[in-house]
């Protein structure tokens, strides 16, 4: 039988296991967060010190509009995730802006409009390229050349070359590279 003392006390000691538990938690969140943050800092310098361009073209899509932007350097919009299994299970970094990230550009004017999403899909299914190849096309034949289908590493070649500046085109979900492709270049 509990005493009128502990009767009392059993309740703060509940809450306080249960606010002790949600500190430990977002503790871990945030310590997973930054070591998240501090492995993609890692990777992008090794992935920059062998990389043959810093230039970028890089698209998504936005309600329902495709938009395009040029930047040097990438430092928006980069996500840290895994690989599958049969990927080899290895870290890579992808482009994938947030939405706040799509309307700061668009906001400040740091983008244009390409096409509609309706029209990039209707060329991915007349054409049967995946999405980022139907998007690299458009930007290519926009820029005035004549766009094939190719697989150059990105330590090897740019995607395309405007006014003699190499450029990578990368749409949104793209992987930029995985940290296995680093280990293979010794880096």
């Amino acid at each position: 039988m509990l005493t009128t003392f502990q009767k009392n006390f059993q309740k703060p000691i509940d809450i306080c296991v249960s606010v002790w538990y949600n500190i430990v938690t977002v503790k871990e969140r945030l310590v997973f967060t930054m070591m998240n943050n501090l492995t993609l800092v890692s990777l992008m310098a090794r992935y920059n010190s062998i990389a043959y361009t810093h230039n970028y073209i890089c698209g998504f899509a936005y309600k329902h509009n495709i938009y395009v932007t040029k930047s040097y350097g990438l430092d928006f919009g980069l996500v840290l995730s895994r690989a599958s299994s049969k990927n080899g299970g290895s870290m890579t970094v992808r482009f994938q802006p947030t939405s706040a990230e799509k309307q700061m550009l668009i906001d400040s004017c740091q983008c244009e409009l390409l096409c509609t999403e309706d029209y990039l899909l209707q060329q991915k299914a007349e054409l049967g390229y995946n999405k980022g190849e139907i998007f690299e096309k458009l930007v290519t034949e926009r820029a005035g050349q004549e766009w094939t289908k190719d697989n150059v590493p990105f330590d090897k070649g740019a995607d395309l070359t405007i006014d003699e500046i190499p450029y990578s085109i990368k749409y949104e979900k793209a992987t930029m590279f995985m940290e296995s492709t680093l280990v293979k270049r010794g880096v």
